[in-house]
C-alpha cells in the first residue's frame, strides 16, 4: 500500500538478522515496521525519510 516513510533505521553497509526492523512506513494512518527478510547486508538505501512510496516500490536493497 502507499505509505510515507517515517524513519530509516539502518545505514548502507551495516549487517542485518532476519526480523530486524529496517524502516518504519506510516500507511492508512497506522506505523509499520519493515523487517529484514533474511541475514544480510544493506547495499543500498533506496528512499529517504519523509518521502511518499508507492505499492512495490523497492525500498532498500539488501545481498
Amino acid at each position: 500500500m502507499p505509505g510515507k516513510i517515517l524513519r530509516i533505521l539502518v545505514n548502507e553497509g551495516e549487517k542485518v538478522k532476519v526480523g530486524q526492523e529496517l524502516l518504519v512506513l506510516e500507511a492508512m494512518k497506522m506505523e509499520n515496521e519493515i523487517p529484514a527478510p533474511k541475514d544480510d547486508v544493506v547495499i543500498k538505501i533506496l528512499v529517504n525519510e519523509g518521502e511518499t512510496v508507492d505499492t512495490g516500490q523497492p525500498l532498500i536493497k539488501i545481498e
